[in-house]
């Protein structure tokens, strides 16, 4: 079983705002070791070979007013993985604000072979569906991605870090882009936890294309926010969101999900198979 984490944040540290690294360091005892691989894939290659991780979808985001983050994340990202393609999958991002072509920009992500797009609504301040507001770049992006097979994950739910605006982060305005693109493939990353996860939930159930990442929900909890899990495992990734503030190991995230009373199918389901079919080996 090839277990795959969709949620791992591998990024270019010296683009955090300083009070978003500060947050970062406060937050994270290891944070010498996520330095250390963030700038060495053959290191991180090595922990997830220790861990028992086969696949690992490396999550990054343009949010310059929030984090930091510009589009050079994308090129820094399509570098990384070249260490091991088949292993380490690069998600890039573009911001609707921040472009000056984004049927360009697109092009250039497609070009560069990025296999997931990150849209982070809280850190981006917009909604998922400003391009019914006049926001057509979103619309672009959406367009773009769809026609070529390239995933859509939306961060959905609440962010801590400095800027960010919580009122974004509601998954109900990624129903529209569900009904509007339906042959796009669209993760909701952290089920909208913890305010929204209902909404998730109804989400997943209505659309065919609206899959479930439950990154940054503790394992324990799970079946609290989510009793029908096995239900829609079909359409649930295993993620972490490693090494976010507070997020324990990748390890101990995986010890925890294997111990929920769900069957072993569910499991593997969510594990392994859901990223299969989304990126396959």
């Amino acid at each position: 079983m090839l277990i795959t984490d969709c949620h791992i944040h591998i990024q270019p540290l010296e683009m955090f705002k300083p009070h978003a690294l500060a947050l970062m360091k406060a937050k994270r005892a290891d944070f010498a070791q996520v330095e250390e691989y963030c700038k060495s894939p053959r290191a991180f290659l090595k922990h997830l070979d220790s861990i028992g991780i086969d696949r690992a979808v490396l999550i990054n985001y343009v949010a310059p007013d929030v984090i930091g983050f510009t589009s050079g994340v994308n090129q820094f990202i399509a570098n990384y993985v070249k260490e091991d393609p088949k292993r380490l999958i690069p998600c890039g991002s573009l911001h609707p604000r921040y472009t000056k072509d984004a049927q360009a920009d697109m092009d250039e992500i497609v070009r560069l072979g990025i296999r997931m797009i990150k849209i982070h609504p809280p850190h981006q301040l917009l909604y998922p569906n400003d391009y019914l507001n006049g926001v057509k770049e979103l619309e672009i992006i959406y367009r773009t991605a769809e026609a070529n097979g390239i995933p859509i994950m939306f961060h959905t739910g609440t962010s801590i870090f400095p800027g960010a605006r919580n009122k974004f982060g509601d998954p109900i305005y990624v129903d529209d882009v569900a009904v509007d693109f339906p042959r796009l493939k669209i993760l909701l990353a952290h089920g909208g936890r913890p305010l929204w996860m209902g909404t998730a939930f109804f989400l997943l159930r209505r659309h065919k294309n609206v899959y479930l990442d439950i990154s940054g929900i503790p394992p324990k909890t799970l079946l609290n926010n989510f009793p029908r899990l096995e239900e829609i495992a079909h359409k649930t990734l295993f993620g972490t969101d490693w090494p976010g503030p507070g997020v324990p190991e990748i390890e101990k995230n995986v010890r925890d999900f294997r111990a929920l009373p769900i069957a072993d199918a569910a499991k593997q389901q969510i594990l392994s198979r859901t990223a299969l079919e989304i990126w396959p080996a």
